[in-house]
């Protein structure tokens, strides 16, 4: 008994020092988007400022903000709304169905994790200029649709707790393909899909190399573009760049919020094979 309560304390401990770990940058980042660029200059400091709105305003002069909310929002939600879809969509296929290259088109989805994106940059933008997709939202957003994590991970879910007599019993009942992945699949999934749509959303929403190498216009630029852009200048303002990033993870936080439950229920799928 006296084991148990020792390794109980433990683990207590253990993940005390985690939260605090995680826990720490964050606050670290709110105290110094309250002080000004001269205080964060002396030193580091615990105890917030007085700083905070004319940090922000200072932020608002120099990029627009908002409208890099927008550009960002569309860009995330759209790319998420794809890879959720068509990935599912895949791990449906390589689950349910028999064909000779399954094989070989699961090990090069296994392969391409394993792959930075960023050495296709040059490919993809050859092909972009060609296409005249430069400075346009599609070139970021379209490749979304074939998200390998997001297949390997919805494929893991299937794999783990639906069974193919549920397909054979509906399709006996006259449901045709489609039918069955957008009536059981679908609402079947939603554990998993939730998990993925805070990972993938956390992604695109963060994704700073492409928009980059894509994106030319101010008014087009998301929000970690816009934040670089507060690097610009011999004299950096460092009180509106972390005013900067300590909004641009409110949307982050917001959509945790409402999958929170979800995603405790996808990380624990698999865990127990049905």
């Amino acid at each position: 008994m006296k084991k148990i309560r020792i390794s109980h304390i433990f683990i207590y401990i253990l993940l005390i020092l985690l939260a605090f770990i995680c826990i720490v940058p964050f606050y670290i980042m709110l105290i110094n988007s309250t002080h000004s660029t001269n205080e964060l200059y002396t030193g580091l400091s615990l105890l917030p400022g007085k700083y905070l709105i004319e940090n922000i305003r200072n932020m608002n002069e120099r990029v627009n903000m908002l409208r890099g909310f927008l550009n960002s929002f569309i860009i995330a939600v759209s790319s998420t709304a794809l890879s959720i879809y068509f990935g599912t969509m895949t791990a449906f296929g390589l689950f349910e169905y028999k064909f000779k290259l399954k094989r070989v088109i699961y090990t090069i989805l296994m392969v391409s994790l394993m792959v930075p994106g960023q050495l296709g940059i040059i490919g993809l933008f050859k092909l972009c200029n060609g296409l005249n997709l430069l400075n346009t939202y599609w070139p970021i957003i379209l490749p979304s649709i074939a998200n390998a994590s997001t297949i390997f991970f919805v494929l893991q879910y299937l794999e783990s707790s639906m069974s193919e007599e549920l397909f054979d019993s509906a399709r006996i009942d006259g449901a045709g393909e489609v039918r069955i992945f957008h009536s059981f699949v679908l609402p079947l999934s939603k554990p998993a899909l939730s998990t993925m749509c805070i990972f993938n959303f956390v992604s695109y929403w963060n994704n700073f190399f492409n928009p980059m190498i894509l994106l030319f216009n101010d008014d087009k630029f998301t929000v970690p573009l816009l934040i670089n852009n507060l690097n610009n200048g011999m004299l950096q303002d460092l009180g509106a760049k972390y005013a900067a990033i300590a909004v641009s993870i409110v949307p982050i936080i917001i959509v945790y919020c409402f999958i929170s439950k979800s995603l405790t229920k996808g990380m624990m799928a698999g865990a127990i094979k049905s």
